[in-house]
């Protein structure tokens, strides 16, 4: 983003603020309000606008009437008792003195605000047999109204959009999702219904995200405070605000005073990061303040969303984004727990992405129904992998119908989910799935024998497992495994599973059972005779070092070194490498990670490699030459100024230069230069789950793993430091 100079971030907030107050100079009610609206029924109904101070505004609607007088910047309001659906169209007044305006075609119904990305934006003559949909679509009862794509750095109180009335003419351009839910409910329920589209393809969650719901949610409390330091108006915004203005003026009267003697002027100070105000389409809050806040105060039965796309590699932080949506939305509109359904997006390929990547994607998004009032619709039936937008969205708005229908309509014989994981049972030789929401009984969607369930046994990696239905079960047992002791299911990004329930309803992505972890020590007999120091869970990051064992403190003279680390995948992948030295330290606080606390630094030859590996493309042997060592909390450059033989001055590998600051980048680094390899190497740790971790050369630009940024990918990963005391 340009950074912006004092005076025209001063403008711009002052055009925000202007663009926030409409003129107040005739009575005028807020651009959402218009012909062919739908209201929602049976809840108290809110009008309200603007007029000239003072000025009484009188509202009508069928038999009701309510009257208030505008206050002293313009704003009124009145409420309107509940009404039902039905009784045919009506007109809504708005009159003072002289003025009247008038809404015709209003009917009163079922509401829905419908958001997200494009998924949600798509429409129906993008879906599939479009055409013979849109002809058929003679629905005058059910009504769009779809707003432009707006951002703002401040709340705003009004946005405006028309009102559409479905028929063969305007059908296309209506909400996919939006539409084959209304039209469900139309028949089911014989009720207007009104869609609020509010949605914008390639969005994230964040823009759609009121300030009240990250600050709700402390696993964002650092967005939160982001968000708070952005908005203009806000006591954090406000003091940054004054302290850049206190800054200006100091350079102003230093400006004239050197402007005055001749002599050169310096630039002005440049206004802080965090006076750059959140208006981009990817920033927190920003979409909310222009499409969702203006709305505030209408009534509506519920909300869908299909969103996620552009946040899918977050992990389990999605579901808190989704609290910190939904909680705020319904604080702001203050109706209660409001209906929440949302869509859990498709399986896609995702360019060169790890498989495991998309389904703990759906691990999270199936998480957020711990929130009250949520329902999900899983779609894994009807995706196209090689579309990010499945265009069957009839299945997906008959779907979220049924949540509704079963939900919040109370037609408790509607199946509305799909089979959800209840227990995992350990029998001999086998996994028992229970199931729930099984309806009248599991099934293959296909009739082919059930698919994408795997095993993992203690000694294995993941392996397809050969699943069969028994009741409301299903049985996994695998040629490969004597006895396997977790399950997952769906666990890849393409994967398109063929269990259903007697409803044809598909069963999202899980995981169950404990994955056993690897524990490559008994077998490295290298290490025989060698004593524990140092047991780190390298999960454990983010929280900084803590060492789950630290014997550093013991009096034990030593005269080798030893390092064991050990990695596996979600896909159950596994590698470990063990390499051995002799001692280059006789401090035993200074063979552990080399943080800036610990003030260990090398960089220097070892001697007498020993090096044991599994699962890597590694050289291994015993009383090796060429060892080499980089450990140190520096930043570094690849300048061979150490002169490590045979290290480059163009690649991070075994002969790196460190720099300031000492506290910066971190390495702890073991190569075998006369092999050309580095054996391990944990990098950057402070970055938590963005170090780099790595067994072997690394890829690429590096050699050493070096701005790989790939601990993520591990779900275990483990370091032991050991010594072999000295008798």
């Amino acid at each position: 983003m340009t950074r912006l100079r004092f005076v025209p971030a001063l403008l711009l907030l002052a055009l925000v603020a202007f663009s926030a107050t409409p003129a107040a100079a005739e009575i005028r009610l807020p651009g959402f309000f218009g012909d062919h609206m739908v209201l929602q029924q049976e809840m108290p109904l809110p009008v309200w606008g603007w007029a000239d101070p003072g000025q009484q505004v009188t509202v009508t609607l069928g038999g009701n009437k309510a009257t208030a007088t505008a206050d002293a910047k313009g704003n009124w309001k009145v409420e309107l008792p509940a009404m039902k659906a039905g009784g045919g169209p009506q007109k809504l007044t708005a009159t003072s003195g002289d003025q009247t305006v008038t809404l015709s075609d209003i009917l009163l119904g079922e509401v829905w605000l419908c958001s997200g990305q494009s998924n949600m934006e798509w429409t129906v003559q993008s879906s599939t047999n479009a055409g013979a949909e849109i002809a058929a679509a003679n629905y005058p009862e059910i009504r769009q109204i779809k707003f432009n794509h707006l951002t703002s750095a401040a709340p705003q109180n009004d946005v405006s959009g028309t009102w559409q009335i479905c028929s063969p003419q305007t059908a296309g351009g209506f909400t996919a999702c939006g539409y084959f839910m209304a039209r469900t409910l139309y028949k089911e329920l014989n009720v207007p219904v009104g869609l609020i589209n509010s949605s914008w393809g390639g969005t994230r969650i964040e823009p759609w995200t009121p300030p009240v719901g990250f600050a709700g949610v402390d696993e964002l409390k650092d967005l939160s405070s982001m968000v708070q330091r952005r908005t203009p108006g806000t006591p954090e915004n406000t003091a940054l605000t004054k302290g850049h203005m206190a800054a200006v003026e100091k350079w102003l009267a230093d400006a004239k005073a050197k402007e005055a003697a001749g002599q050169p002027i310096p630039a002005s100070p440049a206004a802080p990061d965090d006076l750059q105000p959140h208006v981009g389409a990817g920033d927190p809050t920003a979409i909310y303040n222009s499409m969702i806040h203006p709305l505030i105060g209408l009534p509506f039965r519920g909300a869908i969303w299909y969103q996620g796309e552009s946040n899918h590699g977050e992990g389990m932080l999605y579901k808190h984004k989704m609290d910190a949506l939904i909680t705020g939305w319904r604080k702001i509109w203050n109706m209660g727990d409001f209906p929440f359904f949302y869509v859990q997006i498709a399986p896609y390929m995702y360019g060169d992405e790890k498989p495991e990547v998309l389904p703990i994607f759906w691990e999270a998004q199936a998480a957020a129904l711990d929130i009250p009032n949520t329902g999900m619709v899983v779609i894994n039936d009807v995706a196209t992998l090689n579309d990010i937008h499945p265009p069957k969205k009839q299945e997906v708005g008959l779907r979220l119908a049924n949540l509704a229908l079963r939900d919040v309509y109370d037609k408790q014989d509607v199946v509305a989910d799909g089979p959800t994981f209840k227990e995992l049972k350990q029998e001999k030789g086998a996994l028992r799935v229970v199931f729930d929401n099984v309806a009248g009984g599991l099934k293959s969607r296909d009739d082919q024998p059930l698919t994408d369930f795997e095993v993992i046994g203690v000694d294995s990696g993941w392996v397809k497992a050969d699943a069969r239905i028994d009741g409301d079960s299903v049985i996994l047992t695998s040629k490969e495994i004597d006895q396997p002791v977790a399950m997952r299911f769906a666990w890849n990004k393409a994967a398109e599973p063929n269990l259903v329930n007697s409803a044809g309803l598909p069963t999202s992505a899980f995981r169950a059972g404990e994955v056993p972890k690897p524990d490559a020590l008994p077998k490295v007999g290298a290490a025989k005779g060698f004593k524990l120091i140092y047991d780190l869970d390298l999960a454990t990051l983010p929280q900084g070092i803590k060492y789950d064992v630290d014997n550093s403190k013991q009096p034990i003279q030593f005269d080798r070194i030893g390092y064991l680390l050990e990695l596996q995948t979600s896909g159950g992948e596994r590698k470990a490498a063990f390499v051995s030295m002799d001692a280059f330290t006789d401090d035993l606080t200074k063979i552990g990670v080399p943080t800036f606390a610990s003030g260990a630094s090398f960089q220097q030859p070892v001697k007498s490699l020993t090096i044991w590996v599994s699962g890597a493309d590694l050289a291994t042997g015993t009383d090796l030459d060429g060892g080499n060592i980089e450990f140190w909390p520096n930043n570094y450059a690849t300048q061979n100024s150490a002169k490590v033989p045979g290290a480059s001055d163009q690649l991070y590998d075994f002969g790196d230069a460190k720099f300031d600051p000492v506290d910066g980048y971190g390495s702890m680094q073991v190569h075998n230069g006369a092999g050309q390899q580095t054996v391990f190497a944990i990098n950057h740790w402070r970055a938590g789950n963005g170090a780099d971790i790595g067994i072997g050369n690394s890829t690429g630009e590096t050699r050493d793993w070096t701005f790989n940024g790939n601990a993520s990918q591990y779900t275990h990963k483990r370091l032991r430091v050991l010594v072999r005391p000295v008798n």
